[in-house]
């Protein structure tokens, strides 16, 4: 299930918009150019499945949407705790690598997640919207569209990405703080964690 914050760029002091209802996210994304959609499962694909295993596994889907939006390049990109003692590492280097508002000149920024979680936090319009996309979810951000992504502390995901361009993920930075004034990842979890609880 996903969740979509919106609050003003001003700051996370008021909220205007806040749902896991993906009719009303779609619908929400869509004015931005935001493709959100959602993938069939596939329960016998592992958490941390190898790249091909996942490829393989989502190849109707990857072919379809290949067809419409022409994307010349898909790879697998996935991060899990485990006995590998560089996870540590890897994880902190990765989280960093994107937690800071970019945007991408000369590609869109499509991912789907196979397993696992992450949150894409897009500046448009005067606000931010922070998308916590689960297993199932699909995100593309247009190319030029300011954001950020935030993996958490721990990540533990995998995802398809898909691009246009060869080269891969290309990030032109901005140089603004204001990651730093929204809720990160572990914070906005932890709160859709406990409100599933309840509910």
């Amino acid at each position: 299930m996903t969740l979509l914050t919106t609050w003003p760029e001003s700051g996370p002091e008021s909220t205007v918009r806040r749902t896991s209802d993906p009719a009303e996210i779609a619908a929400a994304l869509a004015p931005l150019g935001v493709r959100y959609e959602q993938w069939p499962v596939r329960e016998d694909v592992a958490a941390d499945a190898d790249g091909g295993t996942v490829l393989a596994a989502y190849a109707r889907e990857i072919e379809k949407l290949n067809a419409e939006e022409g994307f010349t390049t898909v790879d697998v990109l996935g991060l899990h705790p485990g006995d590998d003692p560089e996870y540590p590492a890897k994880a902190k280097a990765a989280r960093e690598k994107f937690l800071q508002e970019h945007t991408h000149d000369d590609d869109d920024e499509v991912r789907f997640f196979v397993a696992g979680s992450g949150i894409f936090y897009l500046h448009v319009g005067g606000e931010v919207h922070a998308v916590l996309c689960e297993r199932g979810d699909l995100l593309g951000v247009p190319r030029g569209t300011t954001h950020w992504f935030d993996m958490g502390t721990s990540p533990a995901f995998t995802a398809i990405r898909f691009f246009h361009e060869e080269d891969g993920w290309i990030g032109s930075f901005t140089g603004s703080t204001i990651a730093g004034r929204f809720p990160d990842y572990d914070t906005l979890a932890a709160g859709y964690e406990r409100d599933r609880a309840a509910a």
